[in-house]
């Protein structure tokens, strides 16, 4: 495995970091003042301090860097765009200021990689653009979600049409004034087998039948203007051309859209963990007490170098994934994909912990960006899979892989 940066890679990583020092930084605290702070997403309206950072980066050339097809993206591997994700998850507004942000990219990806002429003219072209946002539809209130064979809502196929039924929640990016569509999972044919039930149905916002309840607090914050929706879906009825790929694709699609995701998610969890120790670091070198710095005080120098050793092994892992999917493709990445989505989350969540522990009550509050570490850490561990699914995961296929080795007896 070599991780090394090729030249390319290495210049978009000091342009990017330039960016990131010189427009994002200074422009996180304008882009807050410019939130309502209101719980109503109707009220809801984009910042224009992010409008100005989407036009400045689209113009330096660092756009859709995710996506590996040189045509619309920067032609990227996995290996080569983990760098820049961790970069980029040094801030919550940075995804979005390079058209780089969940759930957009992995709707993206769906429809580049499984899209019709059609759909991609549509709805992923706005979205290269960066004209639109876009959600996705899969997680269910009344059903344990953690099986996704479980999903109630249904997508039925009548002649030329697809009826869409049932309500989703968490549904991330559903509140933003510029969603204007939302990739919507559901039950086609109950009696194929389980992982041939479903379909992606391209489902417009704006469809008769489409309500969006509520936007649902983590941690009593609603993420604004993204926002996580719950939805009803009333007999929505739409063209069986908005469905992706055919009718009972949808978990090959699901399995495409994840593992690529996932490595997004960990190496932007990584680039908060290397934020959140930064913000230690220089709290614990800044605050005397008790006549000493509080980096030589108590058990502080442990958590500290525990800490550096913990990112960087996570960093490792997850470029290791990025090195599987790249060379072997996702069927050989799915454990270490699951181990990266229960490890990475956990560190970055350590970190931020550790942080506000070391900055005292200016911790909690809203002077430091650690309280929002902390909670975009805990909420990894279980977007995308809780982390009892993954652990399952890795030890079914570690099982699996230990019985090919043991010899005949």
């Amino acid at each position: 495995m070599d991780f090394v940066a090729s030249e390319p890679t290495q210049a978009l990583v000091e342009r990017l970091s330039a960016f990131m020092r010189d427009e994002v930084a200074p422009a996180e605290r304008v882009y807050a003042t410019q939130l309502t702070g209101s719980s109503d997403h109707r009220q809801w309206r984009q910042p224009a301090a992010m409008e100005t950072l989407k036009a400045k980066a689209h113009a330096a050339g660092l756009w859709n860097l995710f996506l590996p097809d040189a045509e619309h993206g920067a032609g990227l591997s996995h290996v080569e765009y983990a760098p820049l994700a961790e970069i980029m998850g040094h801030s919550f507004i940075a995804p979005e200021v390079f058209n780089c942000s969940a759930p957009d990219s992995g709707n993206m990806e769906v429809l580049h990689r499984y899209g019709t002429p059609e759909q991609q003219q549509r709805w992923l072209q706005p979205l290269l653009a960066g004209d639109i946002r876009s959600a996705f539809g899969m997680t269910e209130p009344d059903v344990a979600s953690s099986d996704a064979t479980n999903m109630q809502a249904t997508a039925t196929i009548e002649g030329d049409q697809v009826v869409l039924n049932g309500r989703k929640w968490w549904t991330t990016g559903a509140g933003h004034p510029h969603c204007r569509f939302v990739i919507f999972m559901g039950l086609s044919d109950p009696q194929a087998e389980p992982h041939r039930r479903h379909s992606m149905v391209i489902c417009p916002l704006d469809a008769p039948g489409v309500n969006i309840e509520r936007m649902l607090p983590v941690f009593h914050h609603f993420d604004e203007p993204s926002g996580h929706g719950q939805l009803s879906f009333t007999d929505v009825r739409l063209p069986v051309e908005n469905i992706i790929l055919g009718a009972g694709r949808g978990f090959e699609i699901a399995q495409g859209r994840l593992g690529p995701g996932r490595v997004h998610h960990c190496m932007r969890a990584i680039g908060a963990a290397e934020r959140a120790l930064t913000l230690l670091c220089a709290r614990a070198r800044s605050r005397v007490a008790f006549g000493k710095p509080l980096s030589e005080l108590g058990g502080n120098p442990d958590i500290i170098a525990n800490l550096r050793m913990a990112i960087e092994q996570a960093r490792l892992l997850t470029l290791k994934t990025a090195w599987t999917l790249d060379t072997h493709g996702s069927k050989a990445a799915l454990s270490l994909i699951s181990q990266i989505k229960v490890v990475v989350p956990a560190v970055a969540q350590q970190a931020a912990d550790a942080a506000i522990q070391i900055h005292g009550g200016a911790g909690l509050s809203d002077d430091f960006p650690l309280a929002q570490l902390y909670a975009y850490a805990r909420v990894l561990r279980l977007a995308d899979g809780p982390d009892e699914v993954h652990r399952g995961v890795i030890a079914r296929l570690e099982m699996k892989a230990q019985g090919a080795q043991e010899p005949a007896r």
